[in-house]
């Protein structure tokens, strides 16, 4: 009796190491994205005198922040019920959340032809991509979600990719022009390392659910970087700024004359 009572105090144990685990990722990765925006805000580099579109994406995608740290939280501190309702909130928040991302790229790159340190080809295609991939993660992980081990490391890992922006805007990316956009996509990976790493050091091995993820990422990027620099995808960028404002500046990243001056 004793001994099945130790095994209990220690499965018991675990769970709630790895629940908290979880808990400081979704805050940690959450400070991320917001101190990225705030920094530009605080350095004059973005305004809040935009079109409108722009205040609904942030209020979308802040949402799924907000969401995501919200049910780490709740399940670590074992509210199961009302985690999984507010999970159902999920199922129609994600697509608005691809919706709006396709909506705010173009827009960005039609209207000023996007960030000056990205190519605007590899801006579009693997936005678009990722996006996608964030989409099919989520609604993968929403599918198994009674595999605890498999649910909250895809969606980490998905949450993982929304980070880009606030990194993006922490790093300084035009030093890191041509490669800026695949130094972004490594920094996200950061975060699916450390749980690979906690994991090992909890449990003895790394749950599956991390190669798959991480996997789907690079595989993803390689992908969008052989359609983007193609012939066809040139052509369709091109296509997507013709006779818009953003058809101005260089396809390729660029320095704009004076930058740093």
């Amino acid at each position: 009796m004793a001994t099945i009572s130790d095994e209990a105090l220690r499965e018991r144990g675990f769970r709630d190491s790895e629940r908290n685990f979880f808990r400081i990722m979704a805050v940690v990765m959450a400070i991320v994205i917001v101190a990225g925006f705030a920094l530009n805000l605080a350095m004059g580099r973005s305004t809040f005198a935009v079109p409108v579109v722009y205040h609904i994406h942030a209020f979308v995608f802040f949402g799924w922040v907000a969401l995501y740290v919200a049910q780490n939280w709740l399940i670590a501190d074992n509210h199961v019920a009302l985690h999984r309702r507010l999970g159902l909130l999920a199922y129609g928040w994600v697509p608005v959340m691809v919706l709006m991302g396709f909506v705010i790229m173009l827009t960005s790159l039609r209207r000023s032809g996007g960030p000056f340190f990205f190519d605007q080809n590899e801006f579009l295609f693997s936005n678009s991509m990722l996006l996608l991939l964030f989409g099919a993660m989520v609604m993968t992980a929403l599918r198994r979600r009674r595999h605890r081990g498999w649910h909250r490391r895809l969606m980490m890992t998905a949450m993982s990719i929304l980070t880009g922006p606030g990194l993006g805007r922490l790093l300084p990316l035009p030093l890191f022009i041509p490669n800026a956009w695949r130094i972004v996509i490594l920094a996200t990976l950061i975060f699916p390392a450390i749980g690979m790493i906690a994991d090992k050091r909890r449990h003895g091995h790394v749950h599956a659910a991390w190669f798959w993820g991480v996997g789907a990422i690079v595989l993803t990027q390689v992908a969008a970087d052989i359609i983007a620099y193609s012939s066809f995808g040139i052509g369709i960028t091109h296509a997507v700024l013709e006779g818009t404002a953003g058809s101005g500046r260089p396809i390729q990243a660029f320095l704009p004359p004076g930058f740093g001056s």
